[in-house]
């Protein structure tokens, strides 16, 4: 779930929530409650600014681990030519541009 930064000019704080991407908060009492921090003396309704944040992103070193976390990884060996180093069981070796049957399948990639 994405993280978010929400800063109240009232009182100076910032805090980081966890949300959907589609939840909008918008007042200090809601970033609270969804943060599950007291409030302190700061009023319920006071205006809150979303904060953009770089994510927090962390890559595995090797293809295998790529592979095992169902990342796709492809190095470009020609014009238009990519090898799939991190291919699955049935998925071509090398991606052409234009030809559909060589790109990966992402519905086996990707899942919940």
């Amino acid at each position: 779930m994405p993280r978010y930064d929400y800063h109240c000019p009232a009182n100076g704080q910032t805090v980081t929530v966890r949300h959907g991407i589609h939840v909008e908060l918008g007042t200090w009492g809601e970033v609270c409650y969804a943060a599950q921090v007291p409030m302190g003396e700061t009023d319920f309704l006071e205006p809150v600014h979303k904060q953009l944040s770089p994510p927090a992103l962390a890559f595995p070193v090797g293809n295998s681990q790529l592979k095992e976390q169902g990342f796709t990884k492809l190095v470009k060996r020609d014009e238009g030519v990519y090898e799939n180093v991190t291919r699955g069981d049935g998925e071509a070796r090398y991606m052409r541009a234009g030809d559909s049957s060589t790109q990966p399948d992402l519905a086996k990639k990707i899942r919940d």
